[in-house]
């Protein structure tokens, strides 16, 4: 094994201003924080981790090639990242998160092509079946492709000066004791490396080998709660008219008890990005006249009217999603000291439900906090916080997994009664504005599920005849 031993560095001054991070020229720090995985939640923790150690060495497997197709601001798909080629969408909650870390985000992403609209005002949603009912909500939504968004975070983390990225260089294990992580071993062209550092972050996706990298160091590897689903999605491009104004920006139809559901978001090269879903093994074809039988049978129109009225871009593309998974780090006894878990590596969302980059957002905004008072307890203060951040969103989630009768998981009374208040509020949203306005709240991460039991939405809920 060939060595590149990195010693922890000390104190910088501190930095120059940054138009792009106003708040950098503010931050010294010392010691090598390294971070695993330069997608969604590694750009994110790295971000927060500059403005507090001296260096950040960001490691990705992929390659940005210098030619266009996979350079740090090129928008190309990753090879690392195969559920990019499908619709993403980026909760308010997740939105104003990166905000905060990257002021100006939301207007850099519409001067990019990204299409921004105030949700039930410029898009369209359906639940149970039914359309939701046109409301101001507050919320914005932000409709892009994965690469694009990853483009735009991935630009303004590499500006900072204290950022360096090791790109097609691959983690293979953690290097320390079952006390304390003290770096990682990379593999760069088939040479071992060891990079030194004072806090390692794993963010490398619901793929993360931590558990077993844990085990090798003699730690205990976390608890995990799975939740099989077996989703099947397909995706495919289509044309929009250029310079094409009115309509939705978006059009998001909620899986039905057959399980199928879709959505269409107007993206960056006027193009319009077309998923549809089916849960339990039920999967949307690949077959291009079949895809479009498939979009035909959702509970609204719209989709549909996209698939058989616009130009396709390239074939359908299918993935599979076969179970969320939670990795239960917070209730660990011991955890090893200079590492932390962050992003789908901590817990991988059924991505119907569009959490998965909030909660990644949202995580890093945990680690921001607790940085402010750095001591031994980082791991356990981290967990707890983000901790409670997984659980509002995995409740929603798994609640919402748990009204498909064929998903295999215990239900009790709590989980039942849930269900059917759930279904009551999605029928009383698709006539009240007012329920329409909380319910998406609450689905965007904004509100606590709490807010659809407020007497007041209560009773516009439970006094609302079925439509």
């Amino acid at each position: 094994m060939s060595s590149d031993e990195t010693t922890v560095a000390g104190p910088t001054p501190a930095r120059p201003d940054s138009p792009s991070h106003p708040h950098a020229a503010d931050a010294t720090g010392e010691g090598h924080a390294i971070v695993l995985g330069a997608g969604i939640a590694g750009l994110l923790a790295t971000r927060v981790l500059a403005d507090r150690f001296a260096r950040v060495t960001l490691v990705e497997r992929d390659e940005f090639a210098e030619d266009g197709g996979q350079r740090p601001g090129g928008t190309a798909t990753r090879r690392g990242v195969p559920q990019a080629r499908h619709l993403h969408g980026l909760l308010d909650r997740g939105r104003t998160a990166i905000e905060q870390l990257y002021p100006g985000f939301t207007s850099e992403m519409a001067r990019r092509g990204a299409s921004t609209a105030e949700v039930l005002i410029g898009t369209r949603w359906y639940v149970a079946g039914l359309r939701v009912a046109t409301a101001e909500t507050g919320l914005t939504s932000v409709m892009a492709t994965r690469p694009l968004l990853e483009a735009v975070l991935r630009e303004r983390t590499l500006t900072l000066p204290n950022v360096r990225l090791r790109s097609h260089t691959t983690a293979h294990g953690l290097v320390g004791t079952a006390h304390r992580v003290r770096g990682v071993v990379t593999v760069t062209d088939s040479e071992n490396h060891t990079l030194a550092g004072d806090l390692v972050v794993d963010t490398t996706g619901r793929g993360s080998r931590a558990p077993e990298w844990l085990t090798r160091l003699g730690a205990r590897a976390p608890q995990e709660e799975r939740l099989e689903v077996d989703l099947g999605y397909t995706s495919r491009f289509y044309r929009r008219d250029p310079g094409e104004v009115g309509g939705p920006a978006s059009i998001i139809i909620s899986t039905g008890a057959n399980g199928h559901g879709g959505g269409a978001i107007r993206v960056e090269d006027d193009r319009w990005h077309v998923t549809l879903a089916g849960m339990l093994g039920d999967h949307p074809p690949t077959d291009p006249a079949e895809f479009a039988t498939f979009a035909a049978g959702l509970a609204g129109p719209d989709i549909h009217d996209i698939v058989t009225g616009c130009e396709p871009l390239g074939d359908p593309v299918p993935h599979r999603f076969r179970h969320s998974v939670r990795r239960r780090f917070d209730r660990q006894p011991v955890v090893p000291q200079g590492f932390l878990v962050l992003g789908d590596a901590l817990c991988s969302f059924n991505p119907l439900y569009a959490q998965g980059m909030t909660v990644a957002a949202q995580q890093a905004l945990a680690l921001r906090d607790c940085l402010q008072v750095p001591d031994r307890e980082l791991p356990v203060r981290f967990y707890a916080a983000a901790g409670a951040v997984v659980s509002a969103a995995w409740g929603l989630a798994s609640s919402a997994d748990l009204a498909h009768p064929g998903v295999v998981a215990p239900r009790n009374l709590r989980t039942r009664f849930t269900n059917a208040y759930v279904a009551r509020a999605q029928r009383a949203a698709h006539l009240d504005p007012e329920v329409a306005r909380t319910f998406l709240r609450v689905a965007n991460l904004v509100d606590p599920p709490a807010a659809l039991l407020s007497p007041r939405i209560a009773r516009r809920i439970l006094l609302h005849r079925n439509p």
